[in-house]
């Protein structure tokens, strides 16, 4: 596996799909992403059908990225929010989530809990602080190959340049890339790019509908990002695509009229690789008939 570091300092900007369990992060890498996203947003909206409000747990973030990790060879990058807590509660996220098989693990300068960072009525803590938490995160880390992204959301709080200000000092303190959330006109990303090319690699967020103008990865790419996410864009493609289903069975009764935008049993089961298992589980099967004869 590439990893991640090498992968962000190719003139290629890297896309990565959101995920929120092991089969779509493994259909992100069937459909030939170098990387996937664990969004704690979808993770929320997946697991407890709730907003990104800070519902999610430390533990259930662990659990997601293990499930991920066991089926999954391309980087995962993972959502931590604030870290869960202070420096202390970041330490821990770090080595919990670097022992689960993070590639990058991103923390944000809100306070707690936090709030997606498209939605309105943010809070943030000091820089200071923040600065402290990343430090205590880099400390953490197993090895220079667990990246640590910093994400402000300075920007609807406190404004444009106090958003590039805290990302320079997070630069400063060590992280491996940053993450200005929700720029809100094409001027404020090629600002961003502008600001950090060539010092730091800085990735973009794309969401459906939310205060950034979307952009494909090539303009990204242009501008000087190095990384685009679409975190929740799995999730509404689910929601939408499940609404329709739902809506065919409810006035059909069979799931036939639906069939062409399905896939089949057999599909599924090729996507998955149940034969596979099926005879390698055979193999020692075999085995255990040798060593009883």
């Amino acid at each position: 596996m590439t990893s991640l570091r090498s992968r962000l300092h190719r003139p290629e900007i890297v896309v990565a799909p959101g995920c929120y369990d092991a089969l779509s992060a493994y259909m992100i890498e069937r459909a030939g992403f170098p990387a996937a996203y664990l969004s704690g947003a979808s993770i929320a909206y997946t697991r407890l059908a709730r907003p990104d409000i800070g519902l999610v747990s430390l533990s259930e973030v662990a659990d997601t990225i293990a499930a991920i990790r066991e089926r999954l060879a391309i980087p995962l990058i993972v959502d931590a929010d604030t870290g869960f807590g202070n420096a202390l509660n970041t330490i821990r996220t770090v080595k919990l989530f670097a022992s689960r098989g993070a590639a990058a693990i991103q923390l944000e300068d809100q306070t707690m809990p936090k709030r997606c960072g498209h939605l309105a009525d943010k809070t943030l803590v000091p820089t200071a602080e923040m600065v402290g938490k990343l430090k205590a995160a880099l400390d953490a880390r197993p090895s220079e190959e667990t990246m640590i992204i910093a994400r402000t959301d300075a920007i609807a709080v406190e404004g444009f340049e106090a958003a590039l200000d805290r990302a320079e000092a997070y630069r400063e303190a060590g992280a491996d890339l940053l993450f200005i959330e929700a720029p809100r006109s094409e001027a404020e990303l090629a600002a961003i790019g502008q600001r950090f090319r060539g010092r730091i690699p800085v990735m973009a967020n794309m969401v459906e509908g939310g205060k950034t103008p979307a952009r494909t990865a090539a303009e990204l790419q242009a501008l000087g990002f190095s990384l685009v996410i679409f975190p929740g864009g799995t999730v509404r493609a689910l929601v939408h695509c499940l609404e329709a289903y739902l809506a065919s069975l409810r006035q059909h009764g069979s799931t036939e009229p639906y069939r062409d935008r399905m896939a089949d049993f057999a599909g599924l089961n090729e996507i998955i690789g149940t034969q596979e298992m099926l005879r390698l589980g055979k193999r020692y099967d075999a085995q255990l008939g040798q060593e009883q004869t």
